[in-house]
């Protein structure tokens, strides 16, 4: 099998030479410790002598508050800057409002000023050649409408003031859909999957009820998931922490593959999951990147991945148990996790 035909089998849950393997998003800080340790010169590189099976690709976006698409609204008003981070826990444009027609109140981007189709065709044809190509289009409306108020008072403002929320929650979805539209379009062809998603689990359960999330999230998503299978792309949809309640309701909103299988949030146990919804939904994850990947010896994560494969001979993508690969985890640790998922 090819990459590619490695990556869709694993998706469908059908038989492969191999499990599929994914190293993630390593961060800036991490490369410089992987590119050494692997004796090699650049993220291309990486995949080719690691074998693995999927390369992402994140949306070209430039605008003047951020080169992220992921924060792309300046809900806090700091203004101009190149800034990727997404601010939860300061008071956003909303605080405070309650009704619905302020929503117009906001300065929205306009995808289409700063997001160049031209530079999106570019970094897709630019991605390793043969390999599972991933857009990273995140498009993570649910955290952005948080952002939006500020944490605290977005999770009030469900009760308070529901139909504000629900037109900042619909607007951000608005503008995801038309990023995404002009992203997919460019780059069509090349892409094989997208990965959506939101944050909506803690350590130990959900942070907001299955009510609030299908009254309030799911609509959104359930539109994202379309859009993308109308371009004949696999979705990935990310959440971190214990989601295993609302499971079902991502299968049906037509998700393809659950990440990341966070390894250590409660009822997040492959084997369980795997009993339950094994034969609907793949996965990808499951190599424990809180504790295991950091403190772990190259032995233990070698037999972690081996119990993995032996619970999912497919229907896995194996990989950390979170994408931002931090430069706390050792390299040993990680070609002991490509190692024993390519084991024969």
């Amino acid at each position: 099998m090819d990459h590619v035909e490695r990556f869709m089998a694993t998706v469908r849950r059908r038989p492969v030479d191999r499990p599929c393997t994914w190293l993630g998003m390593p961060l800036a800080e991490a490369w410089p410790g992987l590119l050494e340790y692997f004796g090699v010169g650049s993220d291309t590189e990486l995949t080719e002598l690691l074998d693995d099976d999927l390369v992402p690709l994140e949306v070209p976006y430039h605008s003047p508050t951020s080169d992220a698409i992921y924060s792309a609204f300046d809900f806090t008003g700091q203004g101009p800057g190149t800034g990727k981070d997404r601010t939860l826990t300061t008071e956003g444009f909303f605080a405070g409002k309650t009704s619905p027609a302020c929503v117009d109140d906001f300065d929205w981007p306009e995808p289409g000023r700063y997001i160049d189709p031209r530079e999106c065709r570019r970094v897709a044809a630019d991605a390793a050649a043969g390999h599972a190509v991933l857009g990273v289009v995140w498009s993570a409306h649910f955290q952005d409408a948080c952002a939006a108020f500020g944490m605290q008072n977005a999770l009030m403002a469900m009760y308070d003031a529901p139909e504000l929320f629900t037109a900042v929650i619909d607007r951000i979805t608005r503008f995801y859909l038309e990023a995404n539209e002009i992203f997919f379009r460019a780059t069509a062809g090349h892409l094989h999957a997208v990965l959506v998603g939101n944050d909506l689990g803690s350590q130990t359960g959900l942070m907001l009820s299955p009510v609030l999330i299908r009254e309030f999230v799911l609509p959104g998503t359930r539109r994202l998931v379309a859009q993308a299978k109308d371009h004949g792309l696999v979705v990935i949809h990310h959440s971190c922490g214990a989601i295993r309640p609302v499971i079902p309701d991502l299968i049906e909103a037509g998700v393809d593959v659950i990440h990341p299988i966070q390894a250590r949030a409660a009822g997040m146990e492959p084997a369980g999951l795997r009993a339950d919804f094994g034969d609907r939904v793949a996965f990808c994850g499951g190599v424990d990147s809180q504790y295991l990947l950091v403190q772990g010896t190259p032995a233990e994560v070698r037999g972690r991945v081996r119990e993995l494969r032996r619970v999912f001979p497919t229907g896995l993508i194996i990989s950390p148990s979170h994408e931002a690969v931090l430069p706390d985890i050792p390299p040993a640790n990680i070609a002991a996790f490509i190692e024993a998922a390519h084991e024969t």
